[in-house]
């Protein structure tokens, strides 16, 4: 399953978020309570939809059910800039009984459709958590992979431990230039 760094990164934060709900202070397990708690706040989460969808989206825990896996993959492998929204997902996803309320209400939301299947995600890697990501491969990951097997072997930056060094000929200075010189700037010469 290929998983974008979008979801990526949700994942760990709705796991996170999950985590903090689960058991309180004395380590009980309150979960169900604090879930009832937030599905109560929901038009108020509502607002965070944009900018921390993972901390509302805990709300549809449980809330999905899963027909057609390879569109929830297909689903996990955009950029956050080319998530297909809900509607996009048609009989690939229900939703429980109790969900479809807070489905409702958040389709009300500029942006609801689309959180509605970044949550249905969410949902899928949480129960479906055996499944690996593959291996980085989208092409900003090459690049970054890229560049720093380009710097492994530049000799012309000065380390850490260089900088420690009193008997080291290059300064941080030169480094410095270099560096600046490396990615398209005049050295200071």
């Amino acid at each position: 399953m290929k998983i974008s760094r979008y979801f990526r990164d949700l994942r760990t934060a709705y796991e996170a978020e999950l985590d903090d709900l689960t058991s309180d202070s004395e380590g009980k397990d309150v979960l169900r309570r604090r879930l009832a708690d937030k599905r109560k706040e929901f038009g108020f989460l509502l607002q965070m939809i944009e900018v921390a969808p993972e901390m509302v989206a805990v709300v549809f825990y449980q809330g999905f059910r899963f027909s057609q896996p390879a569109t929830l993959q297909a689903l996990l492998g955009h950029a956050e800039d080319g998530l297909p929204d809900w509607f996009s997902l048609g009989k690939a996803v229900a939703l429980e009984p109790w969900a479809d309320s807070l489905a409702q209400a958040a389709l009300q939301q500029p942006g609801g459709a689309r959180f509605l299947a970044v949550a249905a995600a969410l949902e899928y890697l949480r129960q479906h958590a055996h499944a690996a990501p593959a291996p980085q491969d989208s092409a900003h990951d090459d690049d970054d992979a890229r560049d720093e097997d380009e710097h492994d072997d530049d000799f012309d930056t000065l380390s850490a431990d260089d900088a420690r060094d009193p008997q080291n000929s290059r300064t941080r200075e030169e480094a410095s230039d270099n560096w600046l010189s490396d990615v398209g700037f005049d050295p200071k010469k």
